[in-house]
């Protein structure tokens, strides 16, 4: 048995398709679609139609979230700005009444118990918060402190745009027995109990990375394969082969000035954009700077950006691998 495992297009109908032609040559048996399928770059309502038409597992991530939500009690404080929010405000007038119906159905957790094989658990963060995440370089400890209640031994995660493949294991002796008298033996630390924490003492956590915003420094579209094995091929029964798709970036972004998004989502689009361009996390870095340097970028979004701009010289950075200006034979 073999998975594909997809996760996080964000709009992008270019590497998308990359990653379907890809698909059609390696031909896994079930291809699986973790959250994130719309927002930051200008495709998607195009995005929707063309999942839709696949016969594909597809799990909702925190942007469909945002979506669902603008407009009702549950959206986010301030998200009726059109400075901080205008991306957001373009994208709800261009999703149609079928599409976001399509987005509200789909679940946001799922569990696989695909015969012969060991349950996968599929969710774009970790269950319950579709905004937590994994990294590479992250401690065993703030892994275990996420997945230590999952009765699943496997998780597939997404949402922080960087390929993942860790197996984490939690010593049982750090776990006290419930039917130990505490009093006479049994120990645990501060942060894992039994009450917070399965029988398992290993989980296999997976994230494929992003079809369509790579944030680790390689622009080309990434997913994953699973392969079942055996347990002592792989503990878990599970093993995970990363996938890198190099395609033309150029429509992409070119779309950002014809499709109105960047003239209406002012920084914020412009910052997707960039982040399209170089595969790094350009959001975060401008969030961090700004408040080390005393801005509020939410209420200030402009004057931070530009005092930014100025005081880093990022935008140079951008420019010189900017795949358009190449191609224009611009410095």
């Amino acid at each position: 048995m073999r998975l594909a495992v997809l996760a996080d297009i964000h709009g992008n109908l270019p590497a998308l398709e990359a990653v379907i032609a890809e698909l059609e040559r390696l031909q896994p048996d079930l291809v699986i679609l973790n959250g994130d399928l719309i927002n930051a770059v200008p495709f998607s309502g195009p995005v929707i139609d063309r999942v839709r038409a696949l016969d594909w597992v597809v799990i909702r991530g925190n942007h469909e979230f945002y979506y669902l939500d603008y407009g009702t009690d549950r959206a986010l404080p301030g998200s009726d700005d059109p400075k901080r929010w205008g991306q957001l405000h373009w994208l709800v007038q261009r999703i149609t009444p079928e599409q976001g119906a399509y987005l509200a159905v789909l679940p946001d957790d799922r569990t696989l118990y695909l015969p012969g094989t060991q349950p996968i658990r599929v969710t774009h963060g970790v269950p319950g918060r579709n905004r937590v995440g994994f990294y590479p370089q992250q401690s065993d400890e703030k892994i275990l402190s996420q997945v230590r209640s999952l009765p699943q031994r496997t998780l597939v995660s997404a949402h922080t745009h960087l390929q993942v493949d860790r197996h984490v294991y939690l010593d049982p002796e750090l776990v006290m027995d419930p039917l130990t008298d505490p009093h006479v033996g049994g120990r645990t630390t501060p942060d894992i109990s039994p009450e917070t924490c399965s029988v398992n003492h290993h989980w296999h956590v997976i994230n494929p990375g992003s079809v369509g915003l790579p944030l680790g420094g390689d622009p080309r579209a990434q997913f994953a394969i699973l392969e079942a094995v055996p347990e002592e091929v792989e503990p878990g029964g599970w093993r995970a082969t990363m996938h890198r798709v190099a395609y033309d970036r150029r429509p992409a972004l070119e779309a950002y000035e014809t499709s109105g998004m960047l003239e209406a989502g002012h920084v914020i689009s412009e910052m997707f954009r960039w982040e399209l361009i170089t595969a790094e996390p350009e959001i975060i870095y401008f969030y961090q700077w700004a408040n080390r340097h005393g801005y509020d970028p939410d209420s200030q979004l402009d004057a931070s950006f530009q005092a930014y701009v100025a005081a880093t010289g990022r935008d140079a950075y951008v420019r010189e691998r900017d795949p358009l200006r190449k191609r224009a034979g611009q410095p």
